[in-house]
């Protein structure tokens, strides 16, 4: 289940954490304290995956009869914009360090901690990415790139501090490569906040997946079979497709449901989790063709 995958975050973000602030401590370098922030925001937002993560695998119920899928886009977006509060906070942290630079202490040490956490959070968010796709869940992806860009504020604070260690004259580079670093991780933050809008608001399914589901319909209704109406969203990793189907007249009430459970088990195949529903009207009948007052897609 994807919750049992959010709740490996929070025990890695917790781990990671107390690495993080340790290594701070040691050394006084406000790159490492930059890091340390962006790991607390993480805990948070590996929490607030947890949840939402339960709310989202809910079965449907009388009250939300589509089920709790959008669950995903909160979360989704809460945690765009917690690495945006986070790339705020190493900003404001780094900034007044940049003016008052202060000598750093016990480096080697600092980046051998950095080291270990920075390998955790790697290794969990591959795994973290992998079953993101595997269950089409944006709320597993925000959580896995939080840790990712986690990932790479520890090698560029990593990178700062050992080139400081090399040449001491350069303390000043704590701060700068720590501003860097958070202005870089704002473009997850931003990815994150508009997926989540895009779905909050039944934005169409993409491209490609219109594609494959007009050619299940002319595999199955025809080539020159009519349609209109072809309507879709998603919710969460769910995806739903409504359209009206133009069949002869002359098919029976069984033949065009045959049809109908060819086309939706052809979808279901090729895009999982899909719900389908088919209208069928007869194609000879004039108040059929009113895929104007419809909308969505028509053939």
């Amino acid at each position: 289940m994807p919750r049992n995958f959010a709740l490996l975050s929070v025990l890695a973000s917790l781990l990671t954490l107390s690495l993080k602030f340790s290594a701070f401590w040691i050394t006084g370098s406000v790159g490492l304290l930059s890091d340390a922030m962006e790991t607390f925001v993480n805990v948070a937002a590996s929490i607030v995956a947890v949840i939402a993560l339960t709310i989202a695998y809910r079965p449907a119920d009388k009250d939300h009869a589509y089920g709790h899928d959008k669950a995903e886009y909160f979360a989704g977006g809460l945690e765009g914009g917690l690495i945006l509060v986070a790339a705020c906070g190493i900003v404001y942290s780094a900034a007044g360090r940049l003016l008052n630079p202060v000598p750093l202490e016990n480096l080697a040490w600092g980046i051998g901690i950095s080291l270990v956490a920075g390998i955790i959070n790697l290794i969990v968010a591959r795994v973290m990415l992998k079953a993101a796709a595997h269950f089409d869940s944006i709320t597993l992806e925000g959580d896995a790139k939080h840790l990712m860009a986690d990932v790479w504020t520890s090698a560029g604070v990593i990178l700062g501090i050992t080139i400081i260690m090399i040449r001491p004259d350069w303390i000043i580079l704590d701060s700068i490569i720590a501003i860097v670093v958070a202005l870089n991780i704002t473009r997850s933050g931003f990815s994150l906040i508009k997926r989540s809008l895009k779905g909050l608001m039944d934005a169409a399914l993409p491209e490609d997946e219109i594609i494959t589901v007009e050619e299940s319909i002319k595999k199955h209704a025809g080539e020159h079979a009519e349609y209109h109406g072809l309507r879709s969203r998603k919710s969460g990793s769910r995806r739903f497709i409504d359209f009206h189907l133009l069949l002869p007249g002359h098919k029976t009430i069984k033949e065009g449901h045959h049809i109908c459970c060819l086309i939706e088990k052809d979808v279901e195949d090729k895009l999982p989790n899909s719900q389908v529903t088919i209208h069928v009207e007869p194609e000879e009948d004039k108040a059929s063709w009113d895929g104007d007052k419809l909308g969505g897609i028509q053939s």
